[in-house]
């Protein structure tokens, strides 16, 4: 159970008993004991097993898939996968895979429904890039968490440069939302729209190994480039 659900349950127990010596009337106390099991049921955190595969890319969050796509990006095309999390799903966010984050980012926007497309862009969101290390070496995913009609609040615990293991609870979102994924081209998709995902316990994607020690060496080049650009043109010659 995550803290919040403690804090909103029990105030709301409190609350209800209150009313319940106030007025001797136990039918004033059902709306705040209703509010309260939906907080503690919204905020729950179940344990999750885990997948240890190599190249495994796993769900950072739970939901339903609502959209498997290509898209371009500055570093060229992408695959994005969006969840959508309704109120009844859990939603404490999970790292995707295992690495270094080299990049956290949040942006203030709009509220819009989390089923609308506009929302991967226009809403309030915190973008998060993960460099995959150890079993993950050579993959580098994004994620983002993404507010919704109703969500009002993002919480991500980490910062650029700390460590996460693939599954790790790394955050929260508030009263429904979506969460965007951006694998590699390359990757194998393990989903399709319609399906269910846990987080943490879903695979949405797997790189082989020969993909990501591909992967692993364009990365190298793009970094040799920025420092000695005018021997990577010459080897491009």
């Amino acid at each position: 159970m995550v803290r919040d659900g403690y804090i909103y349950g029990l105030s709301l127990l409190a609350v209800a008993a209150i009313v319940v010596w106030l007025t001797g009337n136990w039918a004033w106390c059902l709306p705040p004991i209703l509010l309260a099991i939906f907080f503690l049921q919204f905020f729950r955190d179940p344990e999750r097993t885990i997948p240890s595969g190599i190249g495994l890319i796993v769900s950072p969050g739970d939901g339903k898939v609502t959209e498997t796509v290509l898209i371009e990006t500055p570093e060229g095309e992408r695959q994005r996968i969006s969840i959508f999390l309704s109120v009844f799903n859990v939603h404490v966010n999970r790292a995707p895979i295992g690495g270094v984050l080299n990049q956290v980012s949040y942006r203030k926007g709009k509220y819009l429904n989390a089923m609308n497309p506009d929302s991967a862009d226009c809403n309030e969101q915190n973008l998060v890039s993960v460099k995959g290390q150890g079993k993950d070496e050579g993959i580098e995913v994004i994620f983002k968490q993404i507010a919704g009609l109703l969500a009002r609040r993002i919480v991500f615990n980490f910062k650029v440069g700390d460590k996460v293991e693939r599954g790790q609870r790394v955050g929260l979102i508030k009263f429904g939302s979506r969460v965007d994924v951006i694998v590699p081209s390359d990757a194998f998709l393990r989903v399709k729209v319609g399906d269910n995902v846990k987080g943490g316990a879903t695979v949405l994607a797997e790189m082989l190994e020969t993909a990501m020690a591909a992967s692993t060496r364009k990365s190298d080049r793009a970094a040799w480039a920025r420092v000695y650009p005018d021997t990577a043109e010459s080897e491009g010659a």
